[in-house]
């Protein structure tokens, strides 16, 4: 699985349901679901597409038992409507899915409807396996900011279905009492140095104002991005780790650790994110800390009432991301396409089907079905979609370190947390990072 900080992985395995973990079925369960009358419905929202000919769409996504429950009786629901499309339905947790996936793909046999997530998706499209799905009219359904931002070159291969983004949480009880000036959205880096800055002046010692997450690459890519340097794997494939814009940054940090601004890299690394007693916001020891909009919910719950959302730092081109993750794409080779297409449109904007789906994936993409349940969520839920508002503002796109740079990954956190103990330089870090980043852009070439 992508090697991602622990608020970090959540984004693209589920959002809202992120927090209680993945569980699921065998990835060989199939269940037919059987043609049923279609029941009659007047409202627009219910309406269901052309039925154009019949199909039976092979479909295949991963989750949690709760989102394939949730699924299993959205399928059914559709064929009520559209008695002459029915499913093939595959589902199994994480895992079994992208152990599986790779398989059909290299049968020619990727399911006609599946769903795909944002680490994934390049290299699929790469080697022609998903359908491009330009011609679908989502106009009203999904924000066309979103839209560019999921393109691949300049295409649309996954049809996002839920909303999702990366922003700050912080302590607003604590830092009032400390007489700290609290954090705002859309503030720069200079912003928020200078905030951890002036925390660490009034805190008391055993408090921090801030993580040091210099041993995460992606918490150093946000920076880079803010800058306009582009992220550290351009296009999926090509190394681009700015030498000038990694020290300038990984200096402020090592300042910080002299000053006491961020924990000891022994205390850092001992703790674990959502649990009530390591947590490090949670435990009181530090005021600031990066969450998703699909793990938030659960820190709100650690120190419920205290918490106040904010925005990733920006630079001059933007800062954090806000876009959807995880999509619906279509099979290159499928026999269904047009079918499959109408099933994805109807999936992201029939409001029964929304009300049936709730946030197995997080917050749906369609702003209707959003406000048609939101008296019914929790107030996790609710706080999700504050992060989200917090974050899109500035956002840029989402990048995910490209699968097959795993090595790169696990060197970045093991050569960054030997400087973080002291036990090389940042110099000495920077050239076996690039060697490494040089080897994963090698590998990717050759795929």
């Amino acid at each position: 699985m992508k090697q991602r900080p622990s608020w970090f992985k959540s984004l693209s395995v589920t959002m809202i349901a992120a927090a209680v973990g993945l569980t699921g079925c065998s990835s060989g369960k199939q269940a037919e679901q059987a043609v049923v009358t279609p029941q009659a419905s007047s409202s627009a929202a219910t309406t269901a597409p052309a039925s154009g000919k019949a199909a039976k769409l092979k479909i295949m996504w991963w989750g949690t038992q709760a989102r394939h429950d949730a699924t299993l009786k959205a399928l059914e629901l559709y064929t009520q409507q559209v008695p002459n499309v029915t499913f093939t339905p595959e589902y199994t947790a994480w895992d079994g899915f992208w152990e599986k996936l790779p398989t059909l793909a290299a049968s020619n046999s990727i399911p006609d409807v599946l769903q795909m997530d944002a680490a994934y998706i390049q290299s699929y499209v790469k080697r022609g396996q998903l359908a491009d799905l330009s011609d679908m009219d989502l106009n009203g359904i999904v924000d066309p900011k979103i839209l560019e931002n999921v393109k691949i070159n300049g295409k649309l291969y996954g049809v996002p279905l839920s909303l999702n983004g990366q922003g700050m949480v912080y302590n607003k009880p604590e830092l009032e009492a400390a007489g700290i000036k609290l954090p705002f959205n859309n503030w720069t880096y200079d912003d928020f140095f200078a905030f951890a800055k002036e925390a660490r002046a009034k805190l008391p010692k055993d408090k921090y104002p801030i993580d040091d997450l210099t041993n995460i690459w992606d918490w150093y890519q946000y920076y880079q991005t803010a800058q306009g340097k582009g992220p550290i794997f351009q296009d999926g494939t090509k190394f681009n780790l700015d030498k000038d814009t990694w020290f300038q940054f990984q200096n402020i940090y090592a300042q910080f650790r002299k000053d006491g601004v961020v924990p000891s890299a022994e205390m850092q690394l001992s703790f674990k994110e959502n649990d009530p007693k390591l947590d490090s916001l949670a435990a009181g020891k530090v005021m600031m800390r990066g969450a998703s909009v699909g793990s938030v919910g659960a820190v709100e719950s650690l120190l419920p009432g205290k918490l106040v959302v904010n925005s990733n730092p920006i630079g001059p081109k933007g800062g954090g991301w806000a876009q959807s993750t995880i999509f619906l794409s279509v099979g290159a080779n499928s026999s269904n396409k047009d079918q499959a297409k109408q099933f994805i449109k109807w999936f992201v904007s029939n409001q029964e089907a929304g009300k049936v789906l709730g946030t197995t994936r997080g917050i749906p993409i369609n702003e209707t079905i959003f406000k048609s349940i939101e008296p019914t969520l929790s107030k996790g839920d609710l706080f999700g979609k504050q992060m989200l508002n917090a974050a899109k503002e500035k956002a840029l796109p989402f990048y995910p370190a490209p699968p097959g740079s795993e090595d790169f990954v696990k060197t970045y956190k093991t050569e960054m947390e030997a400087v973080m103990f002291g036990k090389q330089t940042l110099e000495q870090a920077y050239t076996t990072i690039t060697e490494k980043g040089k080897d994963a852009e090698a590998k990717l070439n050759k795929k």
